[in-house]
This record gives structure tokens, sequence and C-alpha cells, in this order.
């Protein structure tokens, strides 16, 4: 039987068997050389080892605007003058007297030199690296040999976190096997830890998939050591998730009924439950949890959403009951959007946001605990999460058949491919910032362009003379020079063609992210099927990495799979 199909184990156990080598620890801190310099006012200073090295972390940030930052800055040297030795805390009083750029420059330097190895040196440094993955990177999971995702410990730097995170700047401790939890088999090899250290404890847990595990300390979370996305047990994980969501679609228009029917309940708290509930289906939206004060940075999801967070119009570009979203998501990217929606859903806007302070929340008797045991009970397993899966999927492979053309060639579907993606990343507010190279690299495809353009110029007049000569010859020499011009103008007519779609690609896709929603909301099948469909290579859609997590699909979808 395939691997991914092998006997079930009894309901919440994960694996019999787990051995493994436990995680691989960040080599110490080096100290500077003697002749890089810390300034301080103007005049050297010798730093102790332990202050020293997260001035080293600042130092390297330096061209990175996190360091303009106002809360950055604070919270870094809040973190660093803990670290400093009580005659250090007495000289170094402003961030605004110390001088990092010797050791910047150090740090740029050291890293154009690891660039500029010859080919041999950097053979090494990779087998080393190849031999460190082949001794920490592989643990043996009920008899296989499975890939480790992350093996290495975090190394020690500052937090940046994401958008305008509290936090950003303190200091992310290194972390030590006096922090680390260890999981694995009671008959298995027990991992040693370094020498002269101990791990926090080994436990034997086979309901949970970790192999090791810790607390960072700027979030208080746990972190953990998982199985690579390639590993049997992601692949089952991610499969089942999609599973699910196929389940979502014989049931979604029940679902669609009853919100609609509970728009017009005598419950204000189904009322929410019901708007909430059709935007999160409608929009994609996530649905959003209650999160503690000043620990993260002030991001909604949907029953968070804040009555500031949105604006009504009556009428808005020529659109009735509009709704004017404003507001930051996952990660602190904004959702901005105006969609207009049913007249109930509208009427029931007004009054939810009725004799409130702007920051008062919108959907007030609404939790999303309340809101995912409401749809466990309409499908098992079924959380507002679910609804973005779905719509992703679905919405990709509507998109597919919309906008795919068999006549087309790879370079054609492809685009027609990218477009679909695209129409799912926007649907999921996946966006990113514009690449720093994007205007020199279109900058280079114009001019590929150009030049492609003059050489079609070029052949075009050619093939005229080509053509004029024939007809005052009628020659077989100059009937066959005809047919070769044709033949050149055409293969340079397809590769500036190929070359405009090229650059099409390019600029419908700057600020927008395909990956998030490759890997994660998009049942890899329907882009399997779609390859095997119309003959394109499955390297032209996923890359090897991507290949390894979709091993599943590309094993089990044909070309007729449907999602």
């Amino acid at each position: 039987c395939s691997r991914w199909e092998e006997e079930k184990k009894e309901d919440g156990v994960k694996w019999m068997q787990l051995e493994h080598r436990g995680p691989y620890f960040v080599p110490p801190y080096e100290p500077l050389p003697e002749d890089v310099k810390f300034y301080y006012d103007g005049k050297p200073l010798k730093l102790s080892l332990a202050t020293e090295e997260v001035a080293t972390f600042y130092a390297k940030m330096l061209d990175h605007e996190y360091t303009t930052k106002e809360i950055f800055q604070d919270n870094f040297f809040h973190d660093w003058r803990k670290e400093m030795t009580s005659e250090e805390q007495e000289i170094i009083k402003d961030l605004d007297k110390c001088d990092f750029k010797e050791i910047h420059k150090y740090f740029v330097d050291k890293n154009e030199a690891r660039k500029a190895l010859p080919k041999e040196e950097k053979q090494k440094l990779k087998e080393e690296a190849d031999k460190i993955q082949e001794e920490y990177g592989y643990c043996i999971l009920d008899g296989h040999r499975e890939k480790i995702g992350n093996f290495k410990t975090e190394p020690p730097g500052l937090f940046r976190g994401r958008g305008e995170h509290p936090k950003m700047g303190m200091l992310k401790k290194r972390i030590m096997p006096e922090d680390v939890t260890i999981n694995c088999s009671k008959d298995s090899k027990i991992p040693e830890p370094p020498e002269g250290h101990k791990w926090k404890e080994v436990r034997f847990d086979n309901t949970v998939t970790w192999l090791a595990s810790w607390t960072e300390n700027i979030q208080n979370t746990l972190k953990y050591i998982m199985l690579n996305p390639s590993s049997k047990l992601k692949g089952e994980k991610d499969w089942q998730k999609y599973e699910v969501a196929r389940r979502l679609k014989d049931v979604v228009h029940t679902i669609r009924a009853q919100y609609r029917k509970d728009w017009k309940s005598k419950e204000i708290k189904k009322r929410q439950r019901a708007v909430a509930l059709y935007f999160i289906d409608k929009l994609a939206l996530r649905a959003g949890n209650e999160k503690e004060e000043g620990e993260t940075a002030d991001t909604v999801g949907c029953c968070s959403l804040r009555v500031e967070h949105i604006q009504l119009h009556d009428q808005l570009d020529g659109q009735e009951h509009v709704v004017e979203f404003d507001f930051l998501g996952k990660d602190s990217i904004r959702y901005y959007n105006k969609v207009s929606v049913e007249k109930p859903v509208f009427k029931n806007l007004q009054l939810f946001m009725k004799n409130k302070d702007p920051t008062e929340d919108l959907f007030d008797h609404l939790t999303t605990n309340f809101l995912n045991k409401h749809l466990q009970h309409l499908m098992d397993g079924l959380t507002a999460k679910v609804f973005r899966t779905y719509n992703a999927s679905i919405t990709l492979q509507e998109q597919l058949k919309a906008l795919t053309n068999p006549e087309d060639n790879v370079a054609g579907k492809l685009l027609s491919y990218n477009r679909a993606n695209r129409a799912v990343a926007i649907l999921c507010n996946h966006q990113r910032s514009i690449p720093k190279t994007f205007a020199r690299s279109m900058q280079v495809l114009q001019e590929k362009i150009d030049a492609k353009k003059k050489q079609v110029e070029e052949a075009q007049a050619e093939l005229k003379k080509a053509e004029k000569e024939f007809k005052d010859t009628k020659d077989a020499k100059a009937e066959l020079n005809v047919e070769k011009k044709k033949q050149l103008l055409k293969r340079l007519e397809e590769q500036l063609a190929k070359m405009n779609i090229q650059a099409t690609d390019k600029e419908e896709n700057k600020q927008i992210a395909l990956g998030t929603s490759k890997l994660n909301y998009l049942d890899p099948r329907i882009s399997v099927a779609w390859c095997k469909k119309f003959g394109i290579p499955i390297e032209r859609i996923y890359n090897k990495t991507q290949r390894e997590k979709f091993a599943w699909a590309i094993d089990m979808a044909g070309e007729d799979f449907e999602f």
C-alpha cells in the first residue's frame, strides 16, 4: 500500500516509535576582532562580552528601517542595559551617543567576503551544512526515516514582529538545553544534551507530533521542532484539511440558507453570528480571536471588528448598500475593501452600530468560540478557517476553468494559472510590499522587449525584401529564402509574445503574494489535475520543496479530479 494509506492508529495516538538527536544549537558567540571598535560619545569603549553580543545584533540592522523606529530603539536600549555590567550602565545612558558603524561595516564586509569565496570553499561550507542536516535533520518515526522541518534553535537577536508590533527591538534570548523539553519514545535512544548541560525534561507523549519544545521569552509562546511538510504525518494532516473543505461543499447551501434566515432572528446574538458568518463566507475574512491588550499589535479579524473599522454607504460608486472595510488584519496587513452587501445585512449593521462609540465592538454579543461551536454543530470538523480553504480552492478551480484556453502555448496557459492564483490571493488579501528590485528588473525586461521588437522589425523588412526578390526572379533559391525568413519572423514574434506575457504577469503580481495561498489554502490536487490535463510539467507550478510537500497529491490526483 502507498505510504499515505498505512494502517490507522487508535484515536489521538500519532506514533508508536519516535527517535531523534534533539535540536541543533546555534554556535556560541564569537567576539569581535580587536580592531573593530564600538564608540560612545566619540570615544572607543571596550564592551563586556554579553554587552558586545547584543550590540552586534543592533549593528547588523543599521541599514534596516526597523532601527529608525522609536519603539524599536527604546525596547532595544531597555533590554541592552539589562545585559550591561554596572560600570557600563554608568557610562552608556544615551543611544544617540552610541556609534555602531564600525561593527556594522565589519559584518557587511564579512558577508561580501563569504559571497566572494572561491567555488571549492563554498562547496566545503555546503558539505559541512549537509553533514549537520544528515545528523540532526532526520528522525525515525514508526520505522520510516522522516525529515525534520526546523531542527535548529532560533539564534538570539532582536525581535522584529510584523507591522507595528509593540515589542519590536526586544532581546530574543539564546535558547539553552536547560530550556528544552524533548519528546521521543520510551524505548528509543534518548538524545544526549550538549556536554555540561541537561534537558529541562524528557517526555514520552505519543499524542503530539512535536520532537522538542521551549518557551520563547518575548511573547511567552511555545516553539516546537516539527516534522518537515514532506513527511507522511504532515502530508496526511494536509490531505485531511482539504477533505474537510470538500465536505463543506455538500452542505454549504444549507448553511447559507440558515444564516440568511438568522438575519431576521429575534435574538441579537444569532443575528450577529449570521452577519459575521456571511462576511467569513463571502469575503474569506479570518475569524479573529480575543487577544491580550498591549501584548500584540492591534490587529482584528471578523468577530473582533470595531465600529471604527467599517463605514456604511447607502450609495457609493453606482452601487447600493456598500460596506467600506478598513482595518489591520493578521500580521498587520491592511484590509481595505468596498463591498455591496444584501439589504438585510446592511440594515443589521446599522442596528449593531447604533449608539456605539467608534472603539466599541461591532459584534459585541459574539465570540469566535460561540461561532465555531455553532459551525461544528452544522458539520463535523467545521470552523471559520475551513471557509477560507473552501472558498480559495473553489475559486481557483472555477477561475482555471474560465481562463484556460486549450489552444494557448505553455506560457499562455501559465499566465492563466497565475491569474487564477491571483484571484485567490486577492480574495484572501495576501499582499506583499513591492520588491526592492522590482523597478530595476522590470526595466531590464523592458529593454529586452525593445531589443526584440527591433529584431522583429528587421526580420519583417528582410522578409519583404526576400518576397520582392522572389517576385522578380521566380527562382527556387529565392523561394527557399522566403520560407527561411518567414520561419525566423515567426520565431521572433513568438519570443516577443512570450516576453510580453512575462511583463504582464510581473506587473500584475508586484503587490500580491501568491505563495501563501499556494501552500496553505489551495488543494494541490486541483493544480496537479490541471497540469496533467493540459500537459504542463508540474515543476512549472511547484518548486522542489512544494513538490515534496504535495507528494501525496501528485500521487493521487488524475486529470479528472474535481474539488
